[in-house]
């Protein structure tokens, strides 16, 4: 296939990139920066610097639509989550106008979405049926979800990945918090009892993957591991992973100070479960989460 991809030197899209050229797939990477996507993602990608002008999207066969600013590098000013919502919002509603545009458009659009979807769910069992608490993340999540279903046609499906925690050794949540682990400085937030979704990073390729070659799927998905944990139990099966101390609490004041409403990313979460993935067939490797770290910090 012919495969345009937003977002594509992120975790997500560095290791979907990466799959997809040993399945054979032409990669096309819209970046503002084509010289350091290349050298990250290789010279078999092709660059796209901007989408202006493109008068649609019908030269690809499906789009992946991974493109947004880190949501927990920087603290949540007014400013901030501007950006953070511009920078999914825009490209997301660019796209999609292109693909309305076109005589013969992608046959899929899989764009990106969280489990933030749901807000602050506490101990509640999350499925995609469940109603979302209206927060910030909410916000961010349910326009930016609106923006791509608005390229859904009879000639192109829609999925929504709405991702948890993906746990790999070079970015994300787990990227930041090996180093401090390591030195046996880690542990809790928090109280620990908020849950954590979790998959790892070959799960999360390959679910993406099965959305793009599993004709008839479209609409949200939870693309997280089946079994979340509390935070707690996370250190504790992280610092066991690593063979260190896992008992440096950090506590809800601290991260309130550091993150301010960010902190909801770190004291919140969502015991959000893959439903609608299991039920179309998808099989997990890593289910269970400490065979998932021992994976992913092997070499560590």
């Amino acid at each position: 296939m012919k495969i345009l991809i937003t977002g594509g030197t992120g975790l997500i899209g560095r290791h979907l990139i990466a799959r997809l050229l040993t399945l054979s797939h032409q990669i096309t990477v819209l970046t503002r920066d084509p010289q350091r996507a290349q050298q990250k993602l290789g010279t078999h990608v092709t660059t796209l610097t901007t989408l202006d002008a493109c008068a649609n999207l019908d030269a690809f066969d499906a789009v992946f639509n991974l493109a947004g600013e880190p949501i927990a590098d920087k603290r949540w000013t007014d400013e901030q989550k501007e950006r953070l919502c511009r920078s999914r919002w825009d490209v997301t509603e660019r796209l999609s106008k292109l693909i309305r545009e076109g005589d013969n458009p992608p046959r899929v659009l899989i764009s990106g979405s969280a489990t933030g979807y749901y807000g602050n769910q506490d101990q509640i069992l999350v499925t995609e049926d469940e109603p979302p608490v209206p927060e910030f993340t909410h916000t961010l999540c349910q326009r930016w979800e609106e923006l791509a279903l608005s390229a859904q046609s009879p000639r192109t499906r829609v999925c929504l990945s709405r991702t948890g925690v993906v746990l790999a050794a070079d970015g994300g949540m787990l990227g930041k918090l090996l180093p401090l682990f390591k030195l046996g400085l880690g542990g809790p937030v928090g109280n620990g009892r908020q849950f954590l979704s979790w998959i790892h990073i070959d799960d999360m390729v390959d679910a993406l993957i099965f959305l793009l070659n599993t004709d008839g799927l479209r609409g949200p998905f939870n693309l997280v591991a089946p079994y979340p944990v509390h935070n707690e139990q996370f250190a504790a099966t992280l610092g066991e992973a690593l063979r260190r101390p896992a008992l440096m609490r950090a506590p809800a004041a601290a991260v309130k100070l550091m993150m301010g409403e960010g902190a909801t990313l770190m004291l919140g979460g969502q015991r959000a479960v893959p439903k609608r993935l299991e039920e179309a067939g998808f099989s997990f490797h890593y289910m269970e989460l400490k065979e998932a770290l021992a994976d992913i910090v092997k070499d560590e």
